[in-house]
């Protein structure tokens, strides 16, 4: 018998990644096309450094690369999710059976904050992408919602998360591997809107090739297998159909690019896998499993701390951290797929971590 629900869960797991591809490979097209013919891309090359300054070295990099390939290819990743979770919904509701009620992972307690900011998260960043594509719309200038505008949002998204975990969940502890549970009380609630924000951060990893989206399906593929072993079916299999969406994603965004990902994609991303680490209550080795965000982000502030304390010097040549690998003459090929390894490596390692730090506590 348990064999059987064993099998059952891994069934429902695949199927969720399996079909989020399909679905997600299906409606590439439409979107690819849709996008091309209305021009949605940005009408000007170059970037803005986070301090404001021209990005001469990253616009020397990729000039006119922006220029003529369509932005907010991260639809694909959310809208298979999301046709994944009603298409399963409704075979289960409409056409009732064992099996199709046990695929449906739509549940209050597991997969309903997760879907709502993967919603909130990528609504938010399809608004920055349009506010690009279309700069100079009203008051606004070509370069999307303000860094201080998307913060905020994305604290707001935060507070949500964090008054459902401590008011509707009780949870008000964070666990650390190998030392079990810490009880930070009422101060749980910070701590989840600065991890959610430190995640936002590292969506700068989004600007190459194929990167941001090998990097996050491994995230979540982690994930998905810790929330399995934890008996979290319905998170391992959203977790999974995340994967599945994302790999659509990958298959078009392989160099050259079909689109990019951008803000309504990578924002969605981050933002759902803060709740997805509390979720799972592995949020500390979200440290390693995440890794390749946090050396890509913390690359961004060394780089900016270098340039106020020390006179306008740099560490790296350009930030963040995978552009410095392309300014030092690695291709974008190269700097993708070792990115891809790292992750992977991180990913294994951190969910070992993970198991055993619960196992032995």
């Amino acid at each position: 018998m348990q064999e059987a629900i064993i099998i059952h869960d891994i069934v429902k797991v695949s199927a969720a990644l399996a079909v989020s591809f399909f679905l997600g490979i299906a409606i590439a097209p439409f979107w690819t096309n849709f996008l091309y013919a209305k021009q949605m891309w940005k009408k000007t090359s170059g970037k803005i450094s986070i301090t404001g300054e021209p990005a001469t070295v990253f616009s020397e990099l990729h000039k006119n690369k922006a220029i003529g390939t369509p932005r907010m290819g991260g639809v694909i990743i959310w809208g298979s999710v999301l046709l994944t979770i009603f298409v399963t919904w409704a075979w289960s509701i409409f056409f009732p059976t064992a099996a199709t009620v046990k695929l449906n992972f739509l549940s209050q307690n597991q997969t309903w904050l997760p879907l709502f900011t993967l919603i909130a998260a990528s609504l938010t960043g399809l608004v920055d992408d349009l506010l690009q594509i279309w700069g100079g719309v009203g008051s606004y200038k070509a370069g999307g919602l303000s860094l201080a505008k998307r913060l905020l949002i994305v604290t707001a998204i935060g507070l949500i998360g964090a008054w459902w975990f401590y008011f509707k969940l009780e949870v008000s502890t964070i666990f650390v591997p190998f030392l079990g549970n810490i009880d930070i009380g009422v101060l749980f609630i910070p701590f989840f809107i600065l991890v959610m924000i430190g995640l936002f951060s590292g969506g700068v990893i989004d600007g190459i090739d194929g990167l941001s989206g090998g990097v996050m399906a491994t995230i979540f593929a982690a994930y998905a297998g810790i929330a399995f072993l934890q008996n979290q079916i319905d998170l391992a299999a959203f977790c999974a159909a995340i994967v599945g969406g994302t790999m659509a994603f990958l298959w078009f965004n392989i160099p050259p690019a079909r689109f990019y990902m951008t803000e309504t994609g990578i924002l969605g991303l981050t933002a759902t896998l803060a709740v997805v680490a509390f979720l799972t209550d592995a949020v500390v080795p979200l440290l390693i499993i995440a890794f390749p965000l946090v050396i890509t982000t913390l690359s961004d502030v060394i780089q900016v701390s270098s340039k106020k304390l020390r006179g306008g010097k740099k560490v790296f040549l350009v930030a963040p951290l995978h552009h410095h690998f392309e300014a030092i003459g690695w291709p974008a090929y190269k700097v993708t797929m070792r990115y891809w390894i790292f992750s992977i490596i991180c990913a294994v390692l951190g969910m070992v971590i993970t198991v055993l730090g619960k196992i032995l506590v």
